[in-house]
């Protein structure tokens, strides 16, 4: 266990905000975690769990313990009749892990290819891209109590995934009643079909297809396809700091839907099975004239208005600013609150 004191997390967040870690323990191992329970000064503090740091917007210094997910190792546990079962550490850059799946001819995450932060992050917000969602490809995680140390194997069921939700993001007192705060997640197991079957749904798949000529594109072609339309819409946050998509798409009724066509017949949306609508956030935010607007030096992305970026040396509470502005614009227009997507620390 490597304990390490008032740590500049700007180098550990994708949006590159300043914070300050009063204690860091870097995780590279399961035991890692019951160690820093029984720590005697480290066990009774709270704790906050930091993998790529590409979900957060850090507006303060951290006074919790940060644990720094670094567990590391990917490997095809099972080969099934009917699907791949790929196992990975929580430390894992979520694209290295799709990347190795396509190498090694275990197809299934291609839609969710350049979506930052680990493995370990995953499941917590319940990634999705392009038709698929971590939920359609997950088949179980290990989970250790900050408590007491125990590591759990938790199934989908217990999971409790939603859109971009799952039992780690809720409260509750009752037993996985919600987890936040209350575990870490270790190591986490992906369920890949057999046969594969292309996910082509999405709009922007559509185009290439159209664009290309190919109408029964692979794995790996499908996975091209994905990076080449994030890079072309998203920040590379190397480059600028971002979060990716800063907002959730709001789902409404068919109800609303049908009341806001019928006062901007333009707006994006796609109908749900259960009967709602899902809203495009992007588009709301574009139509009330946020695209390039700045607060300090945060600022709303030219090229894709539901990214929220900085442009080099912005604060935490210029981008909750900003965020908040755009937040009771869209309200105004469209009486839509809009979500974060990203946890506000």
């Amino acid at each position: 266990m490597l304990l390490e004191r008032d740590v500049n997390l700007k180098s550990y967040n994708s949006f590159g905000l300043p914070a300050l870690a009063e204690r860091l323990v870097r995780i590279r191992e399961e035991a890692d975690v019951r160690r820093v329970v029984d720590h005697p000064e480290l066990g009774r503090a709270p704790k906050f769990v930091l993998g790529g740091g590409s979900n957060i917007v850090l507006t303060r210094d951290v006074q919790a313990v940060v644990l720094k997910m670094e567990i590391p190792g990917v490997r095809l546990l099972e080969t099934r009749e009917d699907a791949w079962i790929v196992e990975a550490g929580a430390g894992v850059r979520w694209h290295d892990l799709v990347s190795w799946t396509i190498e090694q001819g275990y197809p299934g995450l291609e839609n969710l290819a350049l979506i930052p932060g680990t493995v370990g992050a995953a499941p917590v917000q319940n990634i999705g891209a392009y038709g698929i969602e971590l939920k359609d490809r997950f088949e179980s995680l290990d989970a250790v109590d900050l408590v007491t140390g125990r590591t759990a194997l938790l199934p989908a069921a217990v999971c409790r995934f939603g859109y971009r939700d799952s039992v780690f993001k809720q409260d509750g007192e009752a037993v996985f009643g919600g987890l936040a705060g209350k575990s870490v997640i270790t190591r986490v197991r992906f369920r890949l079909p057999r046969p594969w079957q292309p996910q082509l749904d999405y709009l922007d798949l559509q185009r290439k297809m159209a664009e290309t000529g190919i109408t029964a594109p692979d794995a790996r072609q499908i996975f091209d396809w994905v990076c080449e339309i994030r890079r072309a819409k998203l920040p590379d946050p190397a480059r600028i700091g971002n979060a990716g998509s800063f907002f959730k798409n709001p789902v409404v009724s068919e109800e609303q839907c049908r009341d806001i066509i019928g006062r901007d017949p333009g707006i994006v949306h796609y109908p749900m099975p259960d009967g709602t609508v899902k809203l495009a956030a992007g588009w709301l935010i574009d139509a009330c004239g946020w695209k390039g607007k700045t607060v300090g030096g945060a600022a709303v992305y030219e090229r894709q208005a539901l990214v929220l970026v900085n442009r080099g040396e912005a604060r935490g509470a210029e981008v909750v600013t900003l965020a908040r502005a755009i937040q009771e614009s869209v309200y105004g227009r469209f009486g839509i609150r809009l979500e974060p997507e990203p946890v506000l620390l």
